[in-house]
């Protein structure tokens, strides 16, 4: 049920010409609209306020009013990358009071049909081309120095972004319990820290799947730099290419690309690749407590393809087409929101330091998405799920977690002896 709106402060409109009246009127369908976002509306000379406003929107046109009366997840997006809406005050704050508003919705019916629909081999990589080929400088502008474009783990708020990117691909190598001499099989490799990682912390030889052309080939120049094109493969193929065995399965950050209907293809590809003994597989992506699309406008406009799924999806979808059985849940929520706004921090520097290429209106599109995205997590519009899981009635599971919190250990996927 919506909640009950507080009544908007509306500026008063006796004696004014039609034309702000109209402006008037437009403001005050939207703030009935948005109710109860403690949001200010400005248009000329006419302002409506919700209640205690943290923040104004001033229109450039009533153009963009329209739009957000007919689809304010789309037309906000491109109203505000466009300039024809500003943001006076705080951009977080501002949009943390429109998600509230805005986020109950089941979204439109075009959103729900593309979040159903099927991404093929071909789509995958055209989605992927988009987003993540955009130039390896870019997003070293503001990642890491490791090109870790995942949540990181922050052992404490106060951890810097690398060493926290650090600790994330210990606790997920933890997680599997990576032992010398083992095989690991990862699907959507990124720039190839975690792969490795896994191979020179942990012993490990790693192939890694990707259809990024441009992070494979960094990823296979980083790993001959540090001499371990031995120990680890990056191949530019999609993952339902993967044939091989291997002790231990992991993907970070894919998942959302997958589409719902392909979970089925990633859980038999898992369970083919899986060693019937001590084989164990991990799944880090974000998703959502209920079924519902990722916002539209990120959707066309910066993440094309992605869905967001919840665990009763990831459930029916890949572990029970797999043969699989859950072992262990962990929500790292609150470490991405803080992971996004170190992101969001260091992309804000570079843009005023004229370092980011491009024009104004795809700086203006990613201040909005990593701010929104930021925002997104800290209300719990979005989660972060890690799912550790193992063939149905393996013996291998861990007894204990213990020793995932102890430096140099790990979780035993080898079966207690009595």
């Amino acid at each position: 049920m919506r909640a009950t709106a507080h009544p908007v402060q509306r500026s008063s409109l006796a004696g004014t010409p039609a034309r702000e009246r109209l402006d008037g009127f437009l403001l005050r369908r939207l703030a009935d609209r948005m109710a109860p976002a403690a949001l200010r509306y400005a248009l000329g000379r006419s302002t409506v306020a919700g209640p205690e406003p943290v923040a104004t929107l001033r229109f450039r046109d009533r153009r963009a009013i329209l739009g957000l009366l007919v689809d304010p997840e789309v037309h906000f997006g491109d109203a505000y990358a466009d300039g024809r809406i500003e943001i006076e005050g705080e951009l977080v704050a501002a949009l943390e009071a429109a998600y509230r508003a805005l986020e109950g919705g089941p979204g439109g019916f075009l959103s729900r049909l593309a979040a159903r629909a099927r991404i093929s081999p071909g789509r995958a990589r055209t989605n992927v081309h988009r987003h993540y080929d955009l130039g390896n400088d870019f997003y070293a502008l503001w990642l890491d120095e490791q090109l870790l474009y995942t949540c990181a783990y922050f052992e404490s708020p106060e951890a810097s972004l690398e060493q926290a990117q650090v600790d994330k691909m210990d606790h997920v190598c933890r997680k599997l319990g990576l032992q010398p001499g083992e095989t690991v099989i990862e699907a959507g490799c990124g720039w190839g820290a975690l792969a490795l990682h896994m191979a020179r912390a942990y012993g490990v030889r790693v192939q890694a799947y990707n259809v990024s052309r441009e992070q494979v080939a960094w990823a296979r120049e980083r790993a001959r730099r540090e001499g371990l094109s031995g120990r680890v493969e990056f191949v530019e193929d999609d993952y339902r290419a993967i044939r091989n065995r291997c002790s231990a399965f992991v993907s970070v950050g894919m998942l959302e690309h997958v589409g719902r209907r392909s979970y089925g293809d990633l859980g038999r590809v898992i369970g083919r690749c899986l060693d019937r003994d001590r084989g164990r597989a991990l799944l880090h992506f974000i998703g959502r407590d209920r079924a519902r699309p990722l916002n539209a406008w990120i959707r066309r406009r910066i993440f094309p393809g992605a869905y967001p799924p919840t665990l009763g999806e990831v459930s029916a979808g890949v572990l029970e087409p797999g043969g699989f059985s859950l072992v262990d849940v962990e929500n790292l929520r609150p470490h991405y929101a803080l992971t996004i706004r170190h992101w969001r921090e260091r992309y804000e520097r570079a843009v005023a330091e004229g370092r980011v290429g491009f024009d104004e209106r795809f700086r203006r599109a990613w201040r909005l998405y990593l701010a929104g995205s930021e925002v997104a997590f800290q209300t719990g519009s979005l989660q972060l799920f890690q799912v550790t899981f193992a063939r149905t009635g393996s013996a291998a599971v861990p007894w204990t977690r213990r020793g995932l919190y102890v430096e140099g250990k790990g979780l035993s996927w080898s079966a207690p002896t009595s």
